[in-house]
């Protein structure tokens, strides 16, 4: 189950792509309400189902608020040593070329891994993971493809550049599938604990602050829809 829900992430990033490349001022126009919706969705679902699922399995508190912040600070770290981080600016003279594929790449292999946690927790949790990571890989998909097709990439490459950097997230999920396959309830918080970071990391500083460049108010209030749907899943 969990590499067919990692392949539908995956396609997401390939819907990206091909939006691009067939609709490019449209999805560069219309990427920012898929952000903003995924912001809100991914922030809400670390602080209503990720954190809360950890400190039911382990009552550390302390323990479990460390995990977050290190699983922040790893995002952030990546970012600074790799710049991976999707930049919506494809004016952006960091994020090109194979810097940018590796990175890419990398943060494939992650959203695949965060998959492989969310199912071995339970399958609401794996399943919510899957949306917020499926909604954050379409525009991903979309700024990667604009940044290599900006730096005079043939359509082509930028094709199978972004099918090679989907196949990395069903990869991740396969590697996690034997790698958190029946471990203990003490690392399994931890893993939920850091994936709960990742994910206010995501969204706190690479998806939010695109609000501040698009004018559309609709943009904005996306982040409030991705927030409330996810918190009437938790009270329903």
């Amino acid at each position: 189950m969990e590499i067919i829900y990692s392949l539908m992430a995956a396609g997401a990033t390939m819907v990206g792509a091909i939006l691009v490349l067939t609709f490019h001022k449209w999805s560069e126009k219309n990427s920012f309400l898929i952000i903003n919706f995924s912001a809100g969705v991914m922030l809400t679902l670390a602080f209503t189902h990720l954190i809360p699922e950890s400190l039911s399995i382990n009552a550390n508190s302390t323990r479990i608020m460390i995990y977050v912040l290190l699983g922040f600070l790893s995002m952030f770290f990546l970012q600074f040593v790799i710049l991976f981080h999707p930049c919506y600016n494809d004016k952006c003279s960091k994020h090109v070329g194979i810097t940018s594929i590796m990175g890419f790449s990398l943060h494939s292999i992650s959203d695949g891994l965060i998959i492989a946690v969310g199912f071995e927790t339970n399958t609401s949790i794996g399943i919510l993971t899957t949306l917020a990571i499926l909604l954050h890989k379409l525009p991903e998909g979309i700024t990667v493809s604009g940044i290599l097709l900006h730096n005079g990439t043939s359509k082509k490459k930028v094709f199978n550049f972004s099918f090679l950097t989907a196949c990395f997230t069903p990869i991740g999920t396969f590697l996690g599938m034997f790698l958190f396959k029946n471990i203990s309830t003490t690392v399994l918080s931890a893993l939920l604990s850091i994936s709960a970071g990742t994910f206010i990391f995501l969204s706190a500083s690479d998806l939010i602050p695109e609000t501040h460049k698009c004018k559309n108010r609709l943009t904005s209030l996306m982040l409030f829809a991705g927030v409330i749907i996810i918190i009437l899943e938790r009270i329903i």
